[in-house]
């Protein structure tokens, strides 16, 4: 099963991130690739580089951004792994290095899973 997740920070300290945090964030990614888990990750550029289509009462809109969420989405990765179980361990791993490694981080990371077409077939 595939499991997208999305990283957003809550709090962010005023220093940059530390080099034991991005050397372990590394290690962990070609931990992750090596065992054939990790499919892809990314970091994401802020909101205000993006935009926002909605459809509301039959209408397409689209509002650029800068988003007044108090939560910004920073990254996100793509895990091919057994189970639930199997990504939200690897999500906290990934969290923890952030807890360990760098005093007043905080953050916050959505799992879900992603549909295939086998999720779709019609049943034999």
């Amino acid at each position: 099963m595939r499991y997208l997740i999305t990283l957003r920070v809550t709090a962010q300290p005023a220093t940059p991130p530390p080099t034991e945090l991005m050397e372990a964030i590394m290690k962990l990614g070609e931990e992750a690739t090596g065992a054939g888990v990790l499919l892809d990750n990314a970091g994401l550029a802020p909101s205000a580089q993006g935009a926002r289509v909605e459809l509301a009462g039959g209408r397409l809109s689209v509002t650029d951004g800068p988003f007044a969420e108090a939560k910004e989405l920073i990254s996100y990765a793509l895990y091919q792994v057994r189970s639930k179980e199997e990504a939200v361990e690897w999500t906290s791993r990934f969290l923890r290095l952030h807890r360990d490694l760098w005093q007043g981080w905080e953050g916050e990371a959505d799992i879900r899973r992603v549909m295939g077409p086998e999720d779709f077939a019609a049943p034999a």
